[in-house]
């Protein structure tokens, strides 16, 4: 029945044509699985070989540390007269050590909300307010590690496309982004420094084109790290710290005002980047490996490494669930907003015929009549 309602509204012709092909690509995708096998022992002595190969019973663990997951989301509402544009980040707590009390009894949150003019750049923009309330999340959480969705690049990335847009407008959202943009830097610095040692931060993005690993050992370039270590690595091994691969261009961030201040900020955050190591670590055995991007501080650092295996050991501890708990969580809640977004809809729409004064509405329902709802992390 399920199969019958993916495929109801497609031409019948279309439909075996596109299961034909993907017949053939699953034949395609086997062959690389063999040929990966096939490597497994070659890569492996390779790994030991190099010293980069490294278990975590040769560090000391502490008891479990506590922990939290930061994510963010936002969504576009297209009206027929304006859009309704809302962002959200949420930091959830991980599963609490037996002898810890909980820092938080429910998650902890940012929002913010706005009608904008129809414009091509508000998403980069909206998405911008995102990443900035999800660095104040994780900057102000009191827990001993504080994980982010994403590459620790993704903040400068997005954040420069948004400045770029936001200083040609003059909007709320635009007045958003330049508000907390100071704010912004700091908690980004602060974070990238990780100069406190009861105190990590650490990036598990689930997705990367970046290939520190194959590029260093000379692996074959459709070679993926991450799919590699997952087939490579056992329960509790883990790749020595090596550096984030560098851009081509050097990383670079416009500021939305002229303020020195914020230029060597910006200046320390670049040269911050730079220094930012890559592990692949293996938790349990049910487990994939898990990228973590981590700062030079902790990456040099083994007792800070035994912390940060501890608490990913810790909250990787249920079969099925494919990242760390409170990422887990954190990106179940914030995937709603999409939804949700008719709902707020309906209740601006509410309150405005509330307070409208004549007794035809079919002008507001025309002018709050949605579109589609667009939005992104």
């Amino acid at each position: 029945m399920e199969e019958q309602s993916v495929f109801s509204e497609l031409p019948e012709a279309l439909v075996e044509e596109m299961l034909e092909k993907s017949n053939q690509i699953g034949e395609e995708i086997l062959l690389m699985f063999k040929e990966l096998k096939e490597k497994k022992k070659e890569i492996r002595e390779q790994l030991q070989k190099s010293g980069m190969l490294k278990n975590d019973r040769e560090l000391e663990f502490p008891q479990p540390p506590t922990t939290c997951g930061v994510d963010g989301s936002y969504a576009i509402e297209k009206l027929m007269a304006m859009d309704l544009v809302g962002c959200a980040a949420v930091a959830v707590e991980g599963l609490t050590p037996p002898f810890e009390t909980r820092h938080w009894e429910a998650p902890k949150h940012l929002t913010f909300m706005a009608h904008e003019k129809r414009d091509d750049d508000t998403p980069s923009i909206v998405r911008g307010i995102m990443i900035q309330m999800e660095l104040e999340l994780a900057v102000n959480a009191p827990h001993d590690i504080v994980m982010l969705d994403g590459s620790f690049t993704t903040p400068i990335i997005y954040m420069n496309q948004a400045v770029s847009k936001a200083k040609e407008k003059n909007t709320d959202i635009s007045e958003e982004l330049i508000k907390r943009f100071e704010s912004f830097l700091m908690a980004y610095r602060t974070i990238l420094e990780a100069s406190k040692s009861d105190k990590i931060w650490v990036s598990l993005p689930k997705y990367t084109t970046r290939q520190e690993l194959g590029k260093s050992l000379g692996w074959a370039s459709h070679y993926d790290d991450r799919a590699l270590m997952t087939f490579i690595l056992s329960a509790g091994e883990y790749t020595t710290p090596i550096p984030l691969e560098k851009p081509i261009e050097k990383w670079h961030l416009a500021s939305p005002k002229d303020n020195q201040k914020l230029d060597r900020v910006i200046d320390e955050i670049t040269s911050l980047l730079e220094k930012i190591h890559v592990v692949y670590y293996k938790p349990h055995s049910w487990m994939p490996a898990l990228r973590l991007e981590i700062p030079s501080s902790v990456a040099t650092n083994k007792s800070r490494l035994s912390i940060l295996f501890q608490g990913l050991r810790y909250q990787c501890g249920t079969a099925g669930i494919m990242e760390p708990y409170p990422l887990f969580m954190a990106d179940r809640m914030v995937k709603h907003l999409g939804s949700a977004m008719p709902a707020f809809r309906q209740s601006s729409t509410r309150q405005i015929i509330e307070l409208y004064e004549e007794e035809d509405f079919s002008e507001i329902f025309f002018t709050m009549h949605g579109y589609r709802t667009e939005g992104g992390k």
